[in-house]
């Protein structure tokens, strides 16, 4: 999976009448409205270990708590014989008054995809209590051990919605 030939968008934000559909489960700003206020305590439920499959392969993702002005979280992708597809490293900041999803991604090798200075900017276009919506990426809170993502990733012109299934990882029992 290479940057070029793939692009993903993540949704955030507080009000769906704001948005509409982009996919069936992800959304994208109505044309004239803006971003949603939010904090990050807003986003806090995603504090945590997770383990899961997207993609026909099996992940891993850990979310530190709200501290400093952001949070921070790591992703990682890979096979049944553990071989990484690539790395994700994530920042969740306040800009502007609303959520931002600011995401890096590195090869197997750890070989950043963006240019040195660049990375994705998710902004966030609707939040709701148990969901937080970017352009491009919706987090569904089920329960306090369960999340449904969905992610949209655009190929050429053509856009699809990939399921993204969290559970919570017990890994320090």
């Amino acid at each position: 999976m290479k940057a070029a030939t793939f692009v993903l968008v993540l949704l955030f934000s507080g009000s769906l009448a704001a948005v509409e559909p982009r996919t069936e489960n992800t959304f994208q700003l109505a044309e004239g409205e803006e971003r949603p206020a939010a904090t990050l305590e807003d986003a806090a439920w995603l504090a945590g270990s997770w383990t899961g499959t997207a993609f026909g392969k099996k992940f891993e993702e850990h979310w530190n708590p709200p501290s400093a002005g952001s949070m921070v979280g790591l992703f990682k992708l890979f096979d049944d014989d553990g071989e990484v597809s690539f790395y994700e490293i994530l920042l969740l900041t306040v800009d502007e008054g609303t959520l931002s999803l600011k995401v890096k991604h590195f090869t197997s090798d750890f070989v950043a995809w963006e240019d040195k200075p660049d990375f994705i900017n998710f902004k966030l276009v609707a939040l709701e209590k148990d969901a937080l919506h970017f352009g491009g990426i919706s987090f569904y809170r089920r329960d306090a051990n369960n999340i449904d993502g969905y992610i949209v990733m655009k190929n050429g012109e053509e856009f699809t919605e990939h399921h993204l299934v969290y559970r919570r990882a017990n890994w320090f029992k």
